[in-house]
């Protein structure tokens, strides 16, 4: 990124502890570190199925909205382009898009061979340990 001048500037997208539901991030995941940046597209109106992640991760919205449901609490928070959002290690939770595709940019941190997602259970609680 350049500012008028020319000169190279930067933003930092989002800096945090936490993810989007208020729960500290304790630890990253033990073994040979992986990180893995997915570019997806989730149709106009789609529900994402209900899911938990082994390690953190950051989502950037490119376009559209993805409002993130937690399944226990039924808390969300709504998303829309050009904003990042930490997502929740550990809780099953789930994105459903607004009126438009989502296009969305994720980056996870964790090892080699672990899934980027784990597929909830209808017996989960909404804890994934």
């Amino acid at each position: 990124m350049t500012d008028g001048d020319g000169k190279m500037t930067s933003i930092v997208l989002i800096k945090t502890t936490s993810s989007w539901n208020d729960v500290w991030y304790d630890s990253y995941p033990f073994g040979q570190p992986e990180l893995t940046t997915v570019r997806m597209t989730i149709p106009a109106h789609a529900t994402l199925p209900w899911h938990s992640h082994l390690m953190p991760n950051i989502a950037y919205i490119l376009s559209g909205q993805l409002t993130v449901e937690e399944r226990t609490t039924g808390r969300t928070a709504t998303y829309h382009a050009r904003q990042a959002f930490a997502e929740s290690v550990g809780s099953v939770h789930r994105g459903v898009a607004g009126d438009a595709p989502v296009e969305v940019v994720v980056t996870y941190a964790g090892t080699q061979g672990q899934p980027l997602s784990v597929p909830a259970t209808s017996e989960e609680d909404g804890r994934y340990d």
